[in-house]
């Protein structure tokens, strides 16, 4: 899709109002928040920023996701001025007054992460493209950052499937996923985003225990 200088700057406007809205929510929500309740808050009052997403759709997805997680990682770099920065994850976005690190919490490391978030033409993918992004996102091989998950952020994970602790075998997890996307699933009353946030735990776990 190529670029116009009109819908860039729309973009950035947009991108301009994210900001303010997600370091408020951030800041509402000290414990951390995952990126599904995030998306949920930029959509309701007073921000409706976002407007309804299919989940289930890759290609109308990842711009949302996209769009997200551009905004945290610059705001990040914001925050850095003040000794703050965001933990960022899909299971855990967490405003901590600690110093600024790399996207993987190692020293040194190059944030390939932020690098991708950063660079505003990935916003427009071909489809082909997000397809096999999101599909390795949503499977725990994110070709940008196979590093283990934090012990904090698999708590998150392990706690969206009904834990409550870290279960000490993958067989556990998998036992209670399969249990949990049954009760999820819409002819039971549950709904895609629902099941959305159970295969994300699900990956964040996977990735855990490799």
């Amino acid at each position: 899709m190529p670029s116009e200088p009109h819908s860039d700057a729309i973009l950035e406007l947009q991108i301009q109002h994210m900001l303010v809205a997600v370091e408020h929510e951030l800041r509402q929500h000290p414990d951390g928040m995952n990126e599904l309740s995030l998306i949920r808050s930029l959509q309701g009052s007073p921000w409706e920023l976002i407007g309804e997403v299919s989940f289930s759709d890759p290609e109308k997805l990842y711009p949302v996701h996209f769009l997200l997680f551009h905004t945290l990682y610059r705001l990040r770099d914001q925050l850095s001025e003040q000794g703050e920065t965001i933990r960022i994850s899909p299971m855990r976005l967490q405003l901590l007054k600690s110093p600024v690190v790399s996207g993987s919490g190692v020293a040194g490391e190059v944030d390939a992460l932020r690098e991708f978030y950063l660079d505003i033409s990935q916003y427009r993918m071909s489809g082909d493209s997000i397809q096999r992004m999101m599909d390795d996102f949503w499977t725990g091989y994110d070709s940008l950052h196979q590093q283990r998950p934090q012990q904090q952020e698999a708590m998150a994970a392990a706690e969206i499937l009904g834990f409550d602790h870290i279960p000490d075998s993958f067989s556990k997890v998998k036992h209670r996923f399969r249990r949990a996307v049954m009760q999820a699933h819409p002819d039971r009353g549950g709904d895609t985003e629902s099941i959305q946030g159970l295969n994300q735990a699900f990956a964040v776990l996977k990735a855990h225990f490799q």
